[in-house]
């Protein structure tokens, strides 16, 4: 056997849905030297980092901290954590991840009940609430950013609802956090997850998580099997979180005071979640959600100056992911190699009834910036044109770079008293 040299990924500009190119100081977060999980230094970064996600996330919840693995690990703890067999869960669904959190509640044995508009439109929260009334669910889980559609789901108005109904409140915000407005405790949510890989700036593979003290009730109402020996002796067998692994009762123990084994934490990843939650507050909450609605501004008017035709309701748009639809006669797979293969860069195809009919275009996280959306616009309007599209000449980096021109003029400008 000959053995591979060591791994040399190739320069890439991911302008995709996610993931997306990482902030170079997550990544040089991320060679730092290991220390054992109880090391001061490690516990200290732990707190550390929990309290800046309180920060990211709009919150005073002390339960905010990280689950190790992908967004969907994030995900499935809250899930699982949260319901019991049996317990209602409502799922406004309107692409995709409302799918997937559908899946993951019926894996959590649970009664779902969803509620579906067509892609590239929002659930009215109207709608919401009619499903609140008549369904009586115990949970409503609702994604607020689905990059299949690139749609933002407005939240503001649901938590109440729930808190009206007696229903906890969940949110994947994997796709929007960092990039679109998320105010945990001014909207009412029970629970909420993300990923580093999207607006953060960071690699998959840590899910930062934020628990009321409600939904840290549930979850400690919740019993567990320790060594095959049932806790709360002859509780039901719904009463067991049917996970050890997502099992948040666990987890919050050992990221809280007492820090009770549970597993032994990925420190390079917890390294990288710190350092994307510093560089957001660093910046400021406001200002990088600004940095991306501006990216995200140019990159629509790029491609609209291309001639292309964005899919959905541009109204509820997230601002950092826009989906273009394929021009009639550009083969959409081969357009996609050669941005990859000549330019280095990516951008998203799609799935679902959107299958083939768009490409997703992504302006977050690190690749929020003027230099990429331009550089990204440049090379689409090079591989259109060799595919037989017609589009105006510049048309998408000139649109693009008059909405930075426009932005870094308002920026400027004095502040009226």
């Amino acid at each position: 056997m000959t053995l591979p040299g060591p791994i040399a990924p190739p320069a890439r500009l991911l302008m995709g849905p996610g993931p997306i190119s990482a902030y170079p100081s997550v990544l040089q977060s991320m060679s730092n030297a290991l220390v054992g999980q109880y090391d001061p230094f490690m516990t200290n970064a732990m707190v550390e980092t929990q309290q800046l996600y309180r920060g990211v996330w709009g919150t005073a919840n002390d339960a905010t901290l990280l689950v190790d693995g992908t967004s969907r690990a994030g995900i499935e703890a809250a899930m699982i954590s949260l319901v019991r067999p049996g317990d209602r869960v409502l799922v406004p669904v309107f692409g995709r991840f409302g799918h997937l959190l559908a899946e993951i509640a019926e894996r959590a044995l649970a009664e779902v009940h969803t509620i579906e508009v067509p892609w590239g439109q929002v659930v009215p929260v109207s709608a919401v609430e009619e499903a609140i009334v008549r369904v009586k669910p115990h949970l409503v889980a609702l994604v607020q950013g689905d990059t299949s559609t690139t749609m933002l789901q407005p939240l503001e108005e649901v938590g109440a609802l729930c808190a009206k109904h007696g229903a906890l409140f969940y949110s994947d915000a994997t796709a929007s956090l960092g990039g679109n407005a998320f105010e945990a405790d001014a909207w009412g949510l029970d629970a909420a997850t993300a990923g580093l890989q999207k607006c953060l700036g960071g690699p998959s593979g840590s899910a930062p998580i934020t628990l009321s003290e409600r939904a840290v009730d549930v979850i400690r109402s919740r019993k567990r099997v320790e060594a095959g020996i049932r806790e709360a002796g002859d509780a039901s067998a719904d009463d067991f979180v049917r996970s050890n692994y997502f099992d948040l009762g666990q987890i919050l123990d050992y990221w809280g005071p007492r820090r009770l084994n549970h597993h032994t934490e990925a420190t390079s990843m917890l390294y990288a979640a710190r350092e994307c939650a510093r560089l957001l507050l660093a910046e400021g909450r406001e200002a990088v959600i600004a940095r991306h609605r501006t990216a995200g501004d140019a990159m629509l008017a790029g491609v609209q100056g291309l001639g292309l035709t964005v899919f959905g309701d541009v109204a509820h748009k997230m601002t950092n992911v826009v989906a273009v639809e394929i021009p009639e006669g550009v083969p959409g797979d081969a357009a996609r190699s050669a941005m990859l293969e000549d330019f280095g860069i990516e951008i998203g195809t799609s799935f679902g009834p959107l299958h083939g009919k768009v490409w997703r275009i992504g302006t977050m996280g690190y690749n929020a910036r003027k230099d990429a959306v331009l550089t990204t616009l440049s090379a689409l309007e090079s591989v259109l044109h060799r595919f037989g599209a017609s589009t105006p000449r510049g048309g998408g980096v000139e649109a693009a770079a008059d909405v930075f021109r426009a932005a870094a003029t308002a920026s400027s400008s004095p502040v009226s008293p």
